[in-house]
């Protein structure tokens, strides 16, 4: 799967219509969202806790149209603490 760098503002764009500043600030929102999930895998002691993390990354990333990030965060439900999946994780969100 390829990142898809227009994606995010393409649904942006679909959901607030024509308003660059808006979709910049929700665009900016997403990525804290995204960090601050990042950071809930990383603090889950729990498989529960790191499935709940991975479940609500998921969401995020389907609800702004981030494939990837939705895919890695879908495969990572199931492996917690995998340092490969987490590294995977942190560079699509940096990308963002």
């Amino acid at each position: 799967m390829a990142y898809d760098p227009g994606a995010i503002d393409a649904a942006l764009a679909a959901a607030v219509g024509d308003e660059p500043a808006l979709i910049a600030e929700l665009r900016l929102a997403f990525v804290e969202s995204a960090g601050r999930a990042l950071a809930a895998l990383e603090a889950a002691r729990t498989h529960e806790e790191w499935r709940d993390a991975a479940a609500r990354l998921k969401g995020l990333a389907a609800s702004f149209g981030a494939i990837r990030l939705m895919a890695l965060a879908a495969e990572a439900s199931d492996r917690m603490g995998d340092a490969a999946v987490m590294m995977k994780l942190k560079r699509s969100v940096a990308r963002l």
